[in-house]
């Protein structure tokens, strides 16, 4: 798992810069440049997926190293091998959504992602039962997926008359000032990789608590609860990224202004619900996840703050998408980087183990995701 979400996260921000410029290309009506943006992308994230895979590809070996039992470790990595295509797949995901998202063309990827899903659930039944593939053949439906995601995308751009101003063919162009683009998105790359780390850092401090089997169980209802939440607010992180590159590319920075102002309102709105439901339901909740009453008990006495996280954390990734609009992708690195590492794992260890706050200090800490949003509108 820690694997699969490094890979996500390092190629996410690998292709940050593609959201920023074509976003601003888009709108200073500079379309043939869209169709440059994303080919230039994809070259710089299949790149990157070349040492990611062979990092997949050394799964066994890596994970013995970090103390795993040989049983575990053979099972993780005979998954692993399988998601190999998957990420050069998400190579050319990636890109090609952005070069939608800033023409404000995302129906058509909303429609070949459901049916890409109805093709997988039968396929993945037919690989891993019919055929007795098992671990193997799960991973290898998951990229066999994902490349059919990518090519039904492609063809989209191809023949659609939407992205005939923007898709001009095949350029040598692509390969011209990869390191000025690779720079745009290094730092971002970093940080959000660092950001995968630090929840890890925060289960492994949770696992060291006192009774840390109830301590892990209730964190991981909250959070998934949370996660749910965060999706939202995703969507949200998309819609600003591409309204304030396409305003500021147009040259109109008060317009820039009051979209981000506006997604970050209703986001806030909408996870202030989503917060209020989950406090009514406090008592209830945790019977999606299990049925354990002192489970239910430890989710119940943390929801007040989990409520807090929700809310706060629903600005966060809105804030971060205003960013990688107008391209501080560097500055928001070193933002995050500090508040999770300089101020987020001491607090951490210092509100657990000395103050005994418990399992607590675990979405006392999730609102630094808050923190960073915080300085992100500075």
């Amino acid at each position: 798992m820690l694997y699969s979400s490094t890979h996500a996260r390092v190629q996410l921000g690998m292709g940050s810069a593609v959201e920023t410029l074509c976003g601003q290309a888009y709108g200073a009506e500079k379309y043939e440049m869209l169709g440059v943006y994303l080919q230039r992308s994809t070259v710089l994230l299949m790149a990157t997926a070349v040492p990611l895979a062979a990092m997949y590809a050394s799964s066994e070996p890596l994970l013995l190293l970090l103390g795993q039992s040989p049983e575990i470790a053979g099972a993780a990595a005979e998954f692993a091998y399988g998601l190999i295509p998957q990420i050069f797949a998400y190579a050319a995901n990636f890109p090609i959504q952005k070069f939608l998202q800033a023409q404000s063309i995302v129906a058509p990827s909303a429609y070949i992602l459901a049916a890409s899903f109805a093709f997988h659930v039968p396929l993945s039944w037919v690989a891993v039962y019919a055929l007795g593939l098992g671990l193997l053949g799960a991973s290898l439906t998951l990229s066999l997926t994902w490349w059919v995601l990518v090519l039904a995308q492609f063809a989209y751009i191809l023949w659609s008359p939407r992205c005939r101003d923007t898709w001009a063919g095949f350029t040598w162009a692509a390969f011209a000032d990869l390191p000025g683009f690779a720079g745009l998105s290094i730092a971002s790359a970093v940080m959000l990789a660092l950001e995968v780390w630090y929840f890890q850092v925060l289960i492994l401090l949770a696992g060291v608590l006192p009774d840390p089997q109830v301590a892990l169980d209730a964190l991981t209802v909250c959070t998934s609860i949370q996660s749910w939440v965060f999706m939202i607010s995703v969507g949200f992180n998309a819609a600003a990224s591409v309204r304030v590159g396409n305003e500021l590319g147009a040259g109109n920075p008060r317009s820039a202004a009051f979209s981000a102002w506006m997604v970050t309102a209703l986001s806030a709105f909408v996870s202030a619900i989503a917060g209020l439901v989950t406090f009514l339901l406090r008592d209830k909740l945790s019977y999606i996840f299990t049925t354990g009453e002192v489970v239910s008990r430890a989710v119940a006495d943390l929801c007040p703050l989990l409520v807090g996280t929700i809310v706060l954390c629903g600005i966060q990734p809105v804030l971060s998408g205003v960013a990688v609009g107008c391209g501080w992708q560097a500055m928001v690195a070193y933002i995050n980087i500090g508040c999770y590492y300089f101020i987020g794992i001491p607090l951490g260890v210092l509100l657990g183990f000395k103050f005994d706050y418990g399992i607590k200090v675990m979405l006392i800490l999730n609102m630094l995701h808050f923190k960073s949003a915080f300085y992100h509108r500075r």
